[in-house]
């Protein structure tokens, strides 16, 4: 989704990011899928204006922690089972969107272990702040 990068809402931001972190959750729709946990990588994107992150005392409380992105998804899969990536990834869209700071977000999502034959499905969701 690099086309985001080139968005003119976004020319004056930061780009955080959280890759590849795995978790095992509960997700599908399928009856097999719901008896066990499944391996899912997502991957978040934070959009943050500059003047709203650029540190001028290098002190952690003048950014967005990385923290907020790993806490943010733990909170979500530990609700319990979800039954579709696009749920998912809009849950944690709509979450992190809502931190004050942070103008765009995308995130997404992969099951890696779905299909022999290909690395992985999943779904992508790219969100920005109205103003």
């Amino acid at each position: 989704m690099l086309a985001a990068l080139s968005h003119p809402r976004l020319a004056d931001c930061r780009r955080l990011f959280l890759r590849n972190y795995e978790v095992h959750i509960n997700i599908g729709v399928h009856d097999f899928e719901k008896r066990g946990e499944q391996r899912v990588v997502i991957n978040v994107d934070l959009y943050v204006p500059l003047a709203e992150s650029t540190p001028q005392e290098d002190k952690l409380r003048e950014v967005v922690d990385y923290d907020f992105m790993r806490a943010t998804v733990a909170e979500r899969v530990g609700r319990g089972h979800i039954h579709l990536q696009e749920t998912l990834c809009d849950d944690l869209a709509g979450a992190l969107l809502a931190h004050p700071q942070v103008r765009a977000v995308r995130v997404s999502t992969e099951k890696p272990d779905v299909y022999p034959d290909c690395d992985a499905v999943g779904v992508e969701v790219f969100c920005i702040k109205e103003d």
